[in-house]
């Protein structure tokens, strides 16, 4: 009876998981011959926004002219029935619509104004009893300017916090590489560049949990997070193992049912045991089924967040170092077991081998490996940072046209382009036709 209750509750904790994942994300295709089916239009404090519905994906590019001032659309292999455009009623914006078919198969509306605007456009994928639409916001550009002021002062987002745990420290140096270099040392020193990295990432704060050399139970590395209000976790070592061959890092969540691998278990024993000999740490509570049921379905979320997350840095890491596990690995260490905050522990690589001992006492090496993680912690968060936050927070979302670079894009959007790189996790300077990307709030 207990055994099915428990499988129950373990049951409803997977139900988020796999609503999350049957959520479609927007996923651009290439452009087939589209329709428009219908115009809508609604007015706005700053904008006028302007909706076509279409009837599938088309790819588009708009810009403007000037004396007399214009905004021209042009959508590819599209078409729209003959005067549709007329049921968009004159108002102190626009003198006249037209449009007409171009190179035989594109449609091109052109919109005459009174004035200069600045012109914004994005594409949204069917949701609901909406089908695909091309939303076309047309700003006033002096009222924009002072919206963008006014938004940044009274949105006041804050940042996705990330502590940085370096691994062991004071009475307990963790592992001792052939040329003497101490775990407890290195972990220190990539922390500190780390959370310089982090730092320099607008929308993110680093926070180290050990800030010089001194011992701290693996409970009161869990507790400072938590004081931190962590949205992140990062444990930091350097691996050892009998065959000074072994090499490469490696990347771990927790494991509620057990490690995923012997080395695993081996990896959780060896950390978890540095408490039995420093400290205690007791996890027993008066109801142990109750208590380890609902750990389970709080962990669930959590876990399933941190392999997320290991799997956005290890894709990072190849470029660094080699990598010992390509997938990101589950064990049950004691320094992840915080239910509320998605944790992972580094292993950036293994201080028995005299090759990677010498790369780990390297700072530029230390400094790559630093730069990787900010990466990858970037790129999780700028899909999934918690609402509230400055990178959970966009002005609209924009779809690249083609030859479009990230500076221009940014330009085009009056944003600061190391922002729009922040906000969508982007560090690489190629950008694809009708990839879509969020506008970060000024």
């Amino acid at each position: 009876m207990e055994t099915n209750r428990r499988k129950f509750l373990k049951s409803i904790a997977g139900l988020s998981s796999l609503a999350a994942s049957a959520v479609p994300s927007f996923v651009s295709a290439a452009a087939s011959n589209a329709s428009v089916q219908d115009i809508r239009l609604s007015k706005n404090k700053n904008y006028i926004r302007l909706v076509f519905d279409l009837d599938g994906i088309a790819d588009h590019s708009i810009f403007t002219l000037h004396n007399p001032e214009r905004v021209v659309l042009d959508i590819k292999k599209a078409k729209m029935p003959y005067g549709m455009v007329d049921q968009i009623q004159a108002n102190s914006l626009f003198r006249s619509i037209r449009s007409g078919v171009r190179n035989g198969k594109d449609l091109r509306v052109v919109f005459d104004l009174s004035k200069e605007v600045s012109p914004r456009s994005f594409l949204l994928a069917p949701s609901g009893q909406s089908g695909h639409r091309l939303v076309i916001d047309l700003h006033n550009k002096k009222g924009k300017l002072a919206a963008v002021k006014h938004s940044s002062k009274k949105s006041n987002k804050r940042d996705v916090i990330i502590a940085i745990d370096a691994g062991h420290g004071g009475r307990d140096p963790g592992a001792t590489g052939r040329s003497g270099t101490r775990e407890k040392i290195i972990t220190l020193q990539i922390a500190k560049r780390l959370e310089k990295n982090i730092n320099a990432q607008r929308g993110m704060k680093a926070v180290l949990v050990r800030k010089n050399d001194r011992y701290m139970r693996l409970r009161e590395r869990i507790k400072k997070a938590r004081d931190y209000h962590a949205d992140m976790m990062i444990s930091l070592h350097a691996d050892s193992f009998p065959d000074p061959r072994a090499r490469g890092s490696s990347i771990y969540a927790l494991s509620v049912d057990g490690a995923s691998s012997e080395t695993a278990r081996m990896l959780a024993e060896k950390e978890n045991a540095t408490d039995l000999l420093f400290g205690d740490f007791d996890l027993a509570v008066e109801d142990k089924m109750v208590k380890e049921v609902l750990f389970d379905l709080s962990l669930t979320g959590t876990i399933e967040s941190s392999l997320d997350i290991g799997g956005e840095i290890i894709g990072q890491l190849k470029s660094v170092n080699r990598v010992h596990k390509k997938k990101v690995q589950q064990a049950g260490f004691a320094v992840l077991k915080a239910p509320n905050i998605p944790s992972v522990l580094l292993e950036t690589a293994f201080i028995s081998n005299p090759r990677e001992e010498k790369k780990l006492r390297s700072a530029a090496h230390q400094k790559k490996v630093a730069k990787a993680i900010t990466r990858g912690v970037n790129k999780y968060f700028s899909r999934k940072a918690p609402p509230g936050t400055w990178l959970a927070t966009s002005e609209c979302e924009y779809a690249v046209c083609d030859g479009e670079s990230i500076a221009m894009v940014a330009e085009k959007n009056n944003v600061i382009e190391s922002d729009l790189r922040a906000r969508n996790g982007l560090y690489a300077d190629n950008l694809l036709a009708g990839q879509v990307i969020k506008i970060p709030v000024s």
